[in-house]
């Protein structure tokens, strides 16, 4: 595609973007808004300075091409000064992208991530309840914890810091499930181990590193040829101390250390409970939502009323 055709997607992304929308460059982290869009330019507004500055299609183009020409793609800091939000502004086409961690722009042959950091979502009225069960839960929670001051302790009797420990734990253990399978979700979407910024904030891809012995007779031998001996490397097992430990007249703390500490756990929730509580909940959230509308509808016509007094012809004998 030439680079007409290229410019032209540019601008159709810009265009896409909320007003609301935020990128960040990559090298000063300047962040900025573009306010308009023209067949030869974009116009951006740096947020800290409300300072509005074009950006010259030309200048893109110059950009595109040293990409292009780039092998292993284009060092930022090569840039002339002031021009990374050029950069910036060119991840909003979907095979353009910046990695950050290797200071460069690439070219890229799928759909990549951009410098936009918040973009405000869409509105809409259309609002559903998820089918997880860490919205019930939080739900539950945030209507106790309305109910009742996390704070003071003190104050609180013991069955509410039971409810709330229990809501709490039932939150953390279905959070902890769907941030798993957004996670999961999410290494599908995140390359490079650069950030991706979102509305609230940003995710980078990494890895973690674990061992685990093989098996004894593998790791002895393979020391052992190293010139290792095996008497440096064996140690107590705690399983087979344990077994002597049934079969002799030793007690635990003669070979242990103990450090026995007193804990609360979860023992049981009662549902039954919970969802009558939650369905409470729901039918008073109706109720509000009902009774501010018709609020709104009452004051909506008695503005039209007023507007239509206002503006209806009327004879001079009904003036009288």
């Amino acid at each position: 595609m030439s680079f007409s055709g290229n410019w032209h997607t540019l601008l159709e992304a810009a265009e896409e973007l909320s007003p609301d929308a935020t990128l960040i460059t990559p090298l000063s982290h300047t962040q900025f808004r573009i306010t308009d869009t023209q067949e030869h330019r974009v116009i951006i507004e740096i947020l800290d300075s409300d300072d509005s500055q074009p950006l010259q299609r030309d200048q893109f183009e110059t950009l595109y091409r040293r990409v292009q020409d780039a092998s292993g793609g284009f060092e930022l800091d090569r840039l002339p000064p002031d021009a990374d939000p050029y950069a910036a502004v060119l991840t909003l086409h979907p095979q353009f992208e910046i990695d950050e961690d290797a200071g460069i722009l690439v070219e890229t042959d799928t759909p990549a991530a951009t410098q936009v950091i918040d973009e405000a979502p869409a509105e809409t009225d259309d609002r559903t309840e998820p089918d997880v069960s860490v919205y019930a839960d939080a739900l539950l929670l945030i209507d106790a914890l309305e109910r009742h001051d996390p704070t003071s302790m003190d104050t609180l009797d013991t069955e509410t810091l039971i409810d709330l420990y229990t809501l709490l734990s039932d939150v953390q253990r279905g959070a902890n499930d769907l941030r798993k399978d957004i996670a999961d979700s999410l290494l599908d979407r995140v390359h490079h181990d650069q950030p991706v910024h979102a509305q609230y904030g940003s995710v980078q891809r990494t890895s973690r590193r674990s061992k685990s012995l093989k098996d004894d007779t593998e790791v002895l031998a393979a020391l052992e040829d190293a010139g290792i001996d095996r008497d440096r490397v064996l140690g107590v097992d705690p399983d087979k101390v344990d077994d002597a430990l049934d079969v002799t007249d030793l007690h635990e703390q003669d070979v242990y250390d103990i450090d026995e500490r007193a804990y609360v756990r979860k023992a049981d929730v009662d549902e039954d409970v919970k969802e009558t509580r939650l369905q409470g909940l729901k039918d008073r959230l109706a109720a509000t939502e009902n009774e501010e509308a018709d609020v709104l509808r009452d004051e909506i016509e008695d503005l039209e009323d007023r507007i239509d007094e206002l503006t209806s012809f009327r004879t001079g004998s009904e003036v009288q």
